[in-house]
């Protein structure tokens, strides 16, 4: 029986939908409702909206000077801090993800809004030096309401990337999760509310993408929409934003390479293929689900891979030895394991891994080789823990078959010749090159991606960029100028 409810955050007040109507939440390793929470529909939809913008024009949120919005921003990720073990519980029992790496992910979400409150409290504009008699400079002021849509699979963080330069900028917020993982957000809210948060800085709009989603993508008051999720769907929100020109940042599919030269640290190039592919039970866009290893070592290699995959612990995501869980729901599961039904029908082999055969929403760490690279398991964003693998022999083919598809978010080359790293860094088509590790972040550098996985760049100043109107001012400084009264 449900015990918790997750409700709306608008206004600073935890509420029903309008309607009355609410959803399940699910816990998927026991495959039960542990919650429920408000269905959003159109009007709810416009209820946060109207307190956004109602707070962006005559709040005092954007009124306030850099460092009174950090310290505010620094008061809400102290809270997160105290309660960083009840987050981390509402996102294991909410997609399975093991609790060890949701607690990892409270961390880096604080340092999300503590990178952002700095950034903008210290950030400097730039002065323009003219002959004329004038004086150019620069100036941000924030764009307005944000709309931002965050995905499943990390909920917590990659919400935070989304709301805390948004509102560290002087923006207001409205913040939609997934459907399938509306829990540590809603207590997001309630943490920003108690940090003392003016109302509608920070609202929470729980529901599907259509109705609450598309409501607010296509909302004229709506100043900036930020997503992240599914090629598809990311298409959708774009042409929705278009109708009123609201500048849109999308971080959408992958497909992420990952080449192993016959150079690199063993040791190194196969633990950081594990994790590139199995944390998280691969539902990382990020993911180095294609990999390549050059042929001198790769026989050695995919020995030691195949063993660290096997040697992963599965099960019950609070159990502290276990690194691999279940996939976040029923319906993703099914999807993910329909990659798996035509394998041997295209002459593919599975060297490891599978469907769980206990009922679980489980597909075991699973490695295939010998597919066409024409197949869908290479071409198409599984999403989950199925990598495939081939071998390669020179690096001019590594490069060629790391860009031979149609996203660019990310790819990982493993090597100990510094000369071959920049050269082959320079010539992938991603919108981060990792060399010799995986999922390191400096949040001061741009993240997004090329080609099917999206468009614009976050981080550092180009989140600055997205969330404020770039201002030139002009002004005369010296009448005694020829040409300049």
């Amino acid at each position: 029986m449900s015990t918790q409810f997750f409700g709306h955050i608008i206004d600073n007040e935890e509420v029903e939908s309008i309607s009355g109507e609410r959803f399940d939440v699910w816990n998927p390793w026991t495959q039960e409702v542990f919650a429920q929470a408000a269905e959003g529909g159109a009007e709810d939809a416009e209820r946060a909206i109207a307190s956004a913008r109602k707070a962006f024009d005559e709040g005092p949120w954007p009124r306030m000077t850099h460092p009174e919005r950090a310290a505010a921003i620094h008061k809400l990720a102290d809270l997160m801090e105290e309660r960083a073990d009840e987050l981390a519980t509402l996102d294991s029992t909410n997609m399975a993800k093991p609790f060890a790496q949701a607690k990892h992910d409270v961390g880096r979400s604080v340092a999300n809004f503590r990178f952002f409150a700095d950034h903008q409290r210290d950030h400097t504009g730039e002065v323009y030096p003219m002959p004329s008699g004038h004086h150019t400079y620069s100036e941000f002021g924030p764009a307005g309401v944000v709309a931002a849509i965050s995905p499943w699979n990390f909920p917590l963080m990659m919400a935070t990337w989304k709301i805390a330069p948004a509102i560290a900028w002087g923006n207001t917020c409205i913040i939609k999760p997934s459907e399938d993982t509306p829990a540590s957000v809603t207590l997001l809210g309630r943490l920003a509310v108690e940090a003392g948060f003016p109302p509608g800085v920070l609202n929470v709009l729980n529901g599907h993408g259509a109705p609450a989603g598309s409501t607010l993508t296509a909302d004229d008051r709506v100043d900036r929409v930020t997503f992240t999720g599914s090629s598809v769907t990311g298409k959708a929100v774009m042409a929705s934003a278009s109708t009123h020109l609201a500048p849109v940042s999308l971080e959408l599919g992958g497909k992420g390479a990952n080449i192993v030269f016959d150079d690199a640290d063993m040791d190194n190039a196969v633990y950081w293929a594990v994790e590139a592919i199995f944390r998280n039970s691969g539902q990382i866009c990020l993911a180095g689900s294609r990999l390549y290893v050059q042929s001198g070592i790769y026989d050695e290699f995919m020995e030691r891979f195949v063993a660290a995959a096997e040697a992963l612990t599965i099960g019950d995501p609070f159990d502290p030895e276990v690194a691999f869980s279940s996939l976040a729901s029923k319906k993703h599961f099914d999807k993910v394991s329909g990659y798996l039904e035509d394998v041997e029908e295209q002459g593919g082999t599975v060297l490891t891994g599978g469907v769980d055969e206990e009922g679980r929403w489980l597909v075991r760490p699973t490695i295939l080789t010998d597919l066409p690279l024409d197949s869908r398991q290479y071409c198409e964003e599984i999403f989950g823990p199925v990598c495939v693998v081939n071998r390669f022999e020179t690096e001019a083919e590594a490069i060629h078959l790391a860009n031979d598809t149609r996203y660019g978010l990310n790819a990982m080359l493993f090597t100990e010749n510094l000369s071959r790293a920049h050269r082959v860094s320079s010539h992938l088509r991603a919108g981060t090159v990792w060399v010799n590790c995986f999922f390191i972040r400096d949040l001061r550098t741009p993240f997004g991606g090329v080609g099917d996985s999206g468009v614009g760049r976050e981080g550092g100043n180009f989140s600055r960029e997205f969330f404020t109107e770039p201002k030139a001012v002009v002004m005369q400084i010296d009448r005694t100028v020829e040409g300049a009264s």
